[in-house]
């Protein structure tokens, strides 16, 4: 019998024995469940044989084929090999050397994806729910997948009803629906009635045969679809995959405009190729090799390849700290969380709680000490929570035993009504108890309210026992009341709630109690906890009405009691209705609704099956403090990602620009394609695959496509228009360059981006600086050495040109970086004047500045 009112301790769903106990008729059904004997182990084998299992797949990630055809068959590949293919039959083989940075890339990524699926199936086998069924007489745990057509499933407080059936048995089962039909009330089910899988049970027992397993129940197949692993669906992959779109649509004119030019506008007209030395030579061959030396740069081949990456290091780093990622744009979301709303017990308090003492206010009529009443009430609970199981070791510390009193009738708890009770056959007849919130059970001016309220305020979670008028399975019940005793009860504030807290502070996070218990208890424990505004908690029943109002007022506060599961979820509608972020951590029944709606669902591991199944992350050791890390990780994979694409589209915008102005001149390219493999190489594809894994504290902010290109698109052209400079300088009038020609523009293009590099890579880190000083070397090391000048075609025998190179390199820095600093000002001015213009919530902490 849950009795409590808070909202995170009916966990249920998960106590053996449950449905063998003693129940309430379930208004009108037996006091206990039918005998019967379920499925035989044959009759299991023979629909397993046929087929007719819930071969549902898990909430998992991609399987292996998946991953490598995801890593294989990419638009970035089928471009890279199509260019390749060019290469491979004009030659020489140097040119081709980029499509072996693409499989080396494609291994990466392949294996970065399987290392962090090991992870994240090994998590899903330990968080996936075991549903209880009845085989040859006797109640077992099975996995999902292992249901058959015909199966007698048990469901409780919490349990997620995974198949269709029909209710065969119910004793106070009311089952929430609104996930799938949009009914916000629960619905009472008797037998005979319908249960669809996807459903989940908010009070009460019962049993139901499966109809539809499997693929042919059609709510199966929804959550199917909406439970699959996803690498989609965040505005980061969307932002990138638009960014390719246009890159995509502009390779075919650049393409085609270097080839016309050189082949036509500069002289050359014949296609006649000439072999020597196994590659063919000529006009149209350069022209070839230039169009694909500039098409090779203008793709962004590794910037997919990092935001994989990233974010399964980041599933892996997460999983280490036993944090299920069930979908992975969760951890971009977290990052961009800037309001995290967390329920009170199980999450800032202990699961567990202490029967501190017990306060008589009479009314018990000579049935016995209320000591007595209690043990009767926590015996005859079928399910019981947190709440009860306190109060039952309690009174057998007490040394009272449990009456032999029969339950006639049972009301389980229910988030929504906030009390539960039983009717009890005693010596002195049929008596009728009620354990719940004062405030709900006793009228305003009782003394027996205001007592509960005073100890609340203290940080106790307090119960009133009261005899009820009526049955307590009645429409009517419970009736009036009669007082009989507060049963007060300890809960201590986790050691690690307080840091939690005040990371997110800092962080400029806001956090939300919402609660069940009282408000005054709810605001005791934010301000132990420090929490900004928790001195005027905010009763939930008090909030206006209307959705534009109550929103206001939430985003005011920061405690509230007496939230029912559909305010929560208005609550949590209501301030992404503002503009924010929100997370929402949970692990009961009746938190589903909200963790639905939330931008984030977080779940507990211990909690309720229906919580963790709707949730994008699961914290399998039930630890809050564990969000930090979340968080941080997130920011760490957003922040670097952008870096990464900065510089990466750096080198797509100066390589457009430098092959529209060589095309429109008519003069050949000035690189080959393993010029192109170099440059990209020691200027930005080493250099970011470090940088997506680095540290990387950044808040993350909306706007990813619009601050991105407002880097690249800036230094891109001044780099390209830099290229371009030096090359007409060093070519002195001629069309075709000469290796010391290609020398030079590559020297200016390296120094340029290195830059570029610098600028992005800030704050400034020892190993930073040893990576671009290592790039240089490496760069360095190919120019001086016969080998390294034989590979890439490189001259550097002609100072002027190379001098020449560095000085033009030398203004493109400077002008660079004074487009960074204006941009940066205009960044802050622009910051400080959103800050001004959205005055600070009461009672909130002033936000960390991004």
């Amino acid at each position: 019998m849950p009795d409590q009112p808070d909202d995170g301790a009916d966990t249920g769903g998960a106590r053996p024995g449950a449905a063998s106990a003693v129940a309430s008729p379930g208004r009108g059904g037996p006091v206990t469940p039918p005998t019967e004997p379920g499925l035989s182990r044959e009759q299991v084998a023979e629909r397993v044989a046929a087929g007719r299992t819930n071969d549902v797949p898990v909430r998992a990630s991609r399987t292996v084929g998946q991953i490598i055809r995801g890593n294989v068959f990419t638009r970035i590949n089928a471009m890279i090999a199509v260019l390749f293919t060019i290469i491979a039959v004009i030659g020489p083989v140097q040119d081709g050397l980029f499509a072996m940075v693409i499989v080396i890339n494609t291994l990466i990524g392949i294996v970065q994806e399987l290392r962090a699926k090991r992870t994240l199936d090994r998590l899903a086998i330990v968080n996936a729910a075991r549903p209880r069924v009845v085989r040859e007489g006797a109640t077992v745990r099975v996995a999902t997948q292992e249901i058959v057509l015909d199966e007698v499933l048990e469901a409780g407080t919490g349990d997620q009803v995974v198949v269709d059936g029909v209710v065969t048995w119910a004793a106070g089962l009311e089952v929430d629906e609104s996930l799938l039909t949009g009914e916000a009330d629960p619905v009472v089910k008797r037998p005979g009635d319908t249960v669809m899988s996807g459903s989940f049970v908010v009070a009460g027992n019962g049993r139901f045969r499966a109809t539809k397993v499997g693929r042919h129940a059609y709510a199966a197949r929804l959550a199917e679809e909406a439970s699959r692993f996803s690498l989609v669906r965040s505005e980061l992959r969307a932002g990138i995959n638009r960014i390719l779109t246009w890159i995509t649509y502009a390779l075919f004119p650049i393409g085609g405009l270097l080839v016309y030019s050189q082949l036509f506008l500069g002289g050359h007209v014949t296609l006649e190729e000439p072999v020597a030395g196994g590659q063919l030579t000529g006009p149209l061959a350069d022209a070839l090799r230039g169009m694909v030396a500039a098409l090779v740069s203008m793709i962004p081949e590794g910037l997919i390849l990092l935001t994989s990456i990233a974010f399964a290091v980041g599933v892996i780093r997460l999983g280490r700290h036993r944090c299920l990622v069930q979908e992975l744009p969760a951890i971009e979301g977290l990052a961009r969380v800037d309001v995290v709303c967390t329920d009170k017990t199980g999450t800032l308090t202990e699961a567990g709680m202490r029967l501190a003492r017990i306060r008589d206010l009479g009314g018990g009529d000579g049935t016995g000490s209320t000591t007595r009443i209690l043990a009767a009430l926590a015996a005859g609970d079928p399910d019981p929570n947190p709440s009860m199981a306190a109060i039952a070791r309690g009174c057998e510390a007490a040394g009272q035993e449990a009456p032999d009193w029969r339950v006639t009738a049972l009301a389980p708890f229910s988030s929504a009504r906030k009390w539960s009770g039983a009717s009890l056959l005693t010596p002195e007849g049929e008596e009728h108890w009620v354990l719940g919130a004062a405030d709900v059970l006793a009228s305003p001016d009782d003394p027996a309210a205001a007592e509960a309220a005073r100890l609340a305020a203290r940080g106790h979670r307090v119960l009133l026992l009261a005899r009820a008028g009526e049955r307590v399975d009645a429409d009517g019940a419970p009736g009036p009341v009669r007082p009989t005793a507060l049963v007060v009860l300890d809960q201590r504030v986790r050691e690690d709630a307080a840091p939690t807290l005040d990371y997110f502070a800092e962080q400029g996070v806001g956090v939300k109690i919402v609660s069940g218990d009282h408000a005054a208890s709810v605001g005791a424990v934010g301000r132990e906890l420090d929490l900004p505004g928790a001195d005027r908690p905010v009763d939930a029943r008090d909030l206006p009405d209307s959705a534009g109002e109550m929103a206001e007022e939430v985003e005011r506060g920061s405690a509230f009691g007496r939230v029912t599961p559909e305010r929560k979820r208005d609550m949590v509608r209501g301030l992404r209705g503002r503009g924010h972020t929100v997370a929402m951590t949970g692990d009961g029944v009746n938190d589903v609704l909200a963790l639905k709606e939330a931008d984030i669902g977080v779940a507990m591991g211990s909690g309720s099956p229906a919580s963790r199944s709707v949730a994008q992350l699961v914290l399998m050791d039930d630890r809050f403090a564990v969000l930090p890390r979340v968080v941080a990780e997130g920011r760490r994979v957003i922040g670097n990602i952008e870096r990464v694409a900065g510089l990466f589209l750096t080198k797509t915008v100066y390589t457009m620009t430098l092959a529209t102005i060589v095309g429109l001149l008519a003069v050949a390219y000035p690189f080959f394609p393993r010029h192109a493999t170099l440059i990209n190489a020691v200027t930005f594809g080493i250099p970011s695959f470090f940088l997506a894994l680095a540290p990387n504290t950044d808040i993350a902010r909306p706007g990813f496509v619009a601050r991105t290109l407002r880097l690249a698109v800036p230094a891109g052209l001044v780099a390209g228009l830099a290229a371009v400079t030096t090359y007409l300088l060093v070519l002195g009038g001629r069309t075709v360059p000469e290796p010391a020609d290609r020398t030079a523009v590559g020297i200016t293009l390296c120094a340029t981006t290195l830059w570029v590099l610098l600028l992005v890579a800030k704050p400034y880190v020892w190993w930073k600086v040893v990576l671009v000083a290592s790039m240089v070397g490496l760069l360095t090391l190919a120019m001086v050495t016969p080998l390294g000048r034989w590979f890439f075609d490189l001259d550097v025998s002609d100072p002027g040109k190379l001098l020449t190179g560095l000085a033009v390199a030398g203004v493109a820095i400077a002008v660079i970086t004074v487009i960074r600093v204006v941009d940066d000002r205009i960044d802050a001015r622009s910051r400080a004047r959103d800050a001004a213009d959205s005055p600070e919530p009461e009672g909130e902490r002033t936000p960390a500045a991004p």
